[in-house]
């Protein structure tokens, strides 16, 4: 069992979010934007349009959320009946003429063409606000309260005396029935079956229109809150169930009441969502994820966050990790008040392959308690390259099936910086149809890992309705180092390093240590100073054996099977490195 410190390190905040007042930003900024869009699972086009919003917030995170609004002639009362109230209100605030369409920033007071809205968002997003708006909703999951704090500061004077607030939830993957006229949003398909995203479900607003700000002018700040019984299912009849999980919250502010509608939106935010029990000491563990890098060594770094939901603040937890049969230990110290939420990171030895872990809180504030989640856990092998002065040449080959247009690849540096890239390319004429295309990556730095990933945007990888494709990689020499096949899905990675000569295959003797001889017999040595273990992984990243570490360490392999095996040299302070050793009897 290893015991270390954990790690603690920045709190994210979201993109429309700083903490200056107590949530809100002081400081000027331009406007951010809502895409209202009128939408029903009876209009044909409108996978369309939801495809389109999409693009659109991808293009602008944190800055545009779309609400799809179902209402008018192609919304339908049948499950998942996603008409609401609130909804037909602000659907009659608009002259609606057909569907999809859509109002963006309440800048028209006639829903636009689907075809306008990122001209527009785009217009909206480089103009200055008069104000700022940011929050909280604070969420008991066993009374399903929500107490919602939301601030609005103004950086400049509003052209009116007053403004309106308005505060909604939303919710993401409704499953349910969808037309669709043209496959226009293949990826929102599910099993036969729609997952709507974005929805409409209530306004927490004392009208759907908003509540009413005063003083408007530059240096106000405003703080509303809400206390809102998020119900348990939405819509008469064939009602939805509202799930925690999958809902959010916005809000916005408006400028004034033009006909029955308050506009145009000034500025809007995604609030910040925590849980919050009656529990005294309840620290929440949230995803687990491995940290994308190049790393040539089974030391893998992982990140999670922990909210603190209890009603006491958190200063100690114990934490154990574990993976593949391995556990590691760590603990934490500081201040995590109730209501907050910081990140913290571990790092550990992860053998080759892909293996489900455990995260586990089994102390919090020196008193006993119970938390886990499940997490993945990878570790690529990696090919060794061996290559003349501090840079090189390789050479990228992407054999690609028909639709090329899908394709694009990219190598990252340890440090995690794109230094290469490639694609997307043409789309061939003719069914399974296959073109070589060569990517020169010129001066690449050696003694370094890299890691090459390819994607297909259409999650099928390059092959094998569509033509074989495949790729591989050829070093200076013309050496093919990395191959793989085209049947990959969203993506594929391999891991690559490439050694100047004569500087060594690895960092072990920059540390100090000696490891051979390469290729090894019955026993292979590992000599330096403060070696406190050393541990031998097979192929498939199992641990084979463990040496107690001395100035002279001998690993006896007589019983090892012939093959590549990894050598890992762990130091009385901690530190790691890795070698790779063939074993050939």
């Amino acid at each position: 069992m290893k015991k270390f410190t954990l790690a603690l390190i920045a709190l994210l905040s979201m993109t429309c979010m700083v903490y200056a007042q107590q949530y809100v930003s002081t400081e000027p900024a331009n406007r951010n934007v809502i895409l209202e869009e009128f939408t029903g699972r009876g209009c044909g086009y409108c996978t369309d349009g939801h495809r389109i919003a999409n693009q659109i917030m991808a293009s602008n995170p944190g800055r545009v959320w779309a609400i799809n609004i179902h209402a008018g002639g192609y919304a339908q009362t049948s499950y998942p009946n996603m008409i609401t109230t609130d909804g037909n209100t602000i659907h009659g605030g608009f002259s609606i003429s057909g569907y999809p369409t859509g109002v963006v920033n309440r800048t028209t007071a006639a829903g636009i063409d689907r075809g306008q809205w990122n001209g527009q968002a785009t217009t909206q997003m480089n103009q200055a606000s008069e104000c700022n708006v940011a929050g909280i909703a604070r969420i008991n999951p066993e009374t399903r309260i929500a107490t919602i704090t939301v601030e609005v500061y103004y950086t400049g004077n509003s052209s009116y005396d007053e403004n309106f607030l308005t505060v909604a939830m939303l919710q993401d993957s409704i499953l349910g029935s969808q037309s669709d006229y043209g496959n226009y949003n293949p990826t929102q398909w599910l099993n036969g079956q729609y997952v709507h995203m974005h929805i409409l479900r209530d306004v927490i607003s004392t009208s759907a229109w908003g509540d009413a700000l005063s003083p408007t002018t530059a240096g106000t700040l405003i703080t509303k809150t809400y206390e809102y019984q998020i119900p348990d299912v939405i819509g008469s009849p064939n009602g939805v169930d509202v799930v925690l999980d999958h809902i959010f919250f916005l809000a916005w502010v408006s400028e004034r009441t033009q006909g029955q509608a308050t506009r145009p939106i000034l500025t809007a935010c995604e609030l910040e969502k925590t849980t919050l029990t009656d529990e005294p000491i309840y620290p929440a563990l949230g995803n687990v994820s491995q940290v994308v890098a190049a790393s040539c060594s089974l030391d893998k770094t992982f990140t999670f966050n922990v909210s603190n939901i209890g009603t006491e603040t958190l200063t100690s937890l114990k934490f154990n990790a574990e993976v593949a049969g391995e556990t590691y230990e760590f603990e934490w110290d500081g201040e995590l008040v109730s209501g907050d939420k910081t990140n913290m990171s571990f790092t550990m030895a992860i053998p080759f392959g892909t293996h489900t872990g455990t995260l586990n809180i089994y102390e919090a504030n020196g008193e006993t308690y119970e938390g886990s989640t499940a997490f993945t856990a990878e570790s690529l092998e990696w090919a060794e390259v061996s290559a003349e002065g501090e840079t090189t040449d390789i050479k990228v080959y992407i054999v690609q099936d028909q639709f090329g247009e899908q394709i694009t690849w990219d190598i990252i540096n340890s440090a995690g910086e794109v230094v290469a890239s490639g694609g997307p390319y043409q789309h061939l004429i003719g069914a399974g149809s296959t073109q070589v295309n060569v990517g020169n990556v010129n001066g690449i730095a050696t003694n370094e890992c890299y890691l090459f990933r390819i994607y297909d945007s259409n999650h099928n990888g390059i092959c094998c309705n569509y033509g074989n494709g495949y790729y591989y990689i050829k070093d200076n020499d013309g050496n093919r180092f990395i191959e793989g096949d085209g049947n990959y899905g969203d993506e594929d990675a391999r891991l690559f390093t490439i050694h100047k000569h004569g500087d060594g295959m690895n960092e072990m003797d920059a540390m100090g240590f000696n490891v051979y001889p390469n290729p090894a017999n019955n026993k292979i040595y590992v000599d330096g100073e403060g070696v406190g273990a050393v541990e031998v992984y097979n192929s498939l990243g199992q641990k084979v054996i463990t040496v107690e570490g001395t100035d002279n360490t001998v690993v006896d392999v007589t019983s090892f099977e012939n093959g590549i095996y990894v050598v890992r040299v762990i130091t009385n302070e901690g530190a790691v490195s890795t070698k790779k050793v063939t074993i050939a009897h």
